[in-house]
């Protein structure tokens, strides 16, 4: 009676449950695929490999990814050396830093080489620098040690535009490189000594990192790259070969008798039916919020 009274609100009922009872398989298939699929990770040892390779690929933006997979073979005991894959041309100080560190730790439980591939400069030479070893292809672009900082000034587009910036500020120098205005002498002095503050704790690092003294680190720091082979003639870089090679270099150190066998970080096998659920729900235009419930779910 109701559904010939009300054929919408009829349809609208039935298309209601179905999406329920859908939307609740959803949730059962996740929660059992989240459970076979942790304990498939928590199943997964690398007891018949002996050097682990972490990539570094792409800008130095965050340090985390990298850190965790130093840590987690460091802590492996069937890990006996680590090789560190390089490609890139570098990014934040910070970051760079960090990765540094981590590895001046780890090197003194393991071995560790780096492995440069078409890129290893600035922050990318920074990581290198305090590995065991470093293997660079010939043609490998590296070096570009140095610091920069710089920041584009729209001052004039802005007065062309007739836009008025009001600035309101607790200090001298809290909008110091804004780019409304020209920059004043004494900030450009300011951010002039930051930039050379961070420049010589990458020296001195990489100097550290390469048994180099500072002064003629200082000379190689100007901020030029160079090859990979003209790199080994400066002792910025110990041998020419590529992926295997420092993984052979890598065994060696470590003492690793007979075949070296390798082994990646282990991928999070959620990852790829994190994607097709939030997938799935925005193709069905289904809330976020419910999207980022299914997220939680599966992490």
């Amino acid at each position: 009676m109701f559904s010939r009274r009300h054929p919408f609100l009829f349809f609208i009922m039935v298309m209601s449950t179905i999406a329920g009872m859908f939307v609740m398989f959803i949730v059962v298939l996740t929660v059992i695929s989240a459970t076979i699929m942790k304990s498939d990770l928590k199943a997964i040892k690398v007891n018949d490999a002996n050097v682990g390779i972490i990539e570094m690929t792409g800008p130095i933006i965050s340090s985390k990814e990298t850190i965790e997979n130093i840590k987690n073979f460091r802590e492996k005991s069937s890990i006996k050396a680590i090789v560190i894959r390089i490609d890139s041309p570098g990014g934040s100080v910070g970051p760079s830093q960090e990765i540094y560190r981590e590895i001046v730790k780890t090197k003194k439980i393991k071995k560790i080489v780096a492995s440069m591939g078409s890129v290893a400069a600035s922050g990318g030479y920074y990581a290198a620098a305090s590995c065991d070893k470093i293997v660079a292809n010939p043609g490998t672009i590296t070096g570009s040690i140095g610091v920069i900082m710089e920041y584009a000034n729209f001052k004039e587009i802005v007065q062309k535009i007739g836009l008025v910036p009001v600035v309101i500020k607790s200090g001298e120098y809290k909008d110091m490189g804004s780019p409304m205005r020209d920059i004043k002498d004494n900030e450009r002095k300011l951010l002039q000594n930051v930039v050379n503050e961070i420049h010589s704790q990458f020296v001195r690092d990489a100097a550290h990192g390469r048994n180099i003294d500072i002064e003629t680190m200082n000379k190689l720091a100007d901020g030029r790259i160079y090859t990979g082979e003209a790199a080994l003639s400066l002792n910025l870089v110990d041998s020419l070969g590529n992926l295997d090679d420092a993984v052979e270099l890598a065994g060696e150190l470590a003492g690793i008798k007979g075949k070296i066998k390798t082994v990646y970080p282990e991928e999070d096998k959620t990852e790829f039916f994190r994607k097709l659920i939030t997938s799935l729900f925005k193709d069905a235009h289904i809330s976020g919020t419910a999207a980022d419930y299914f997220r939680y779910i599966i992490n």
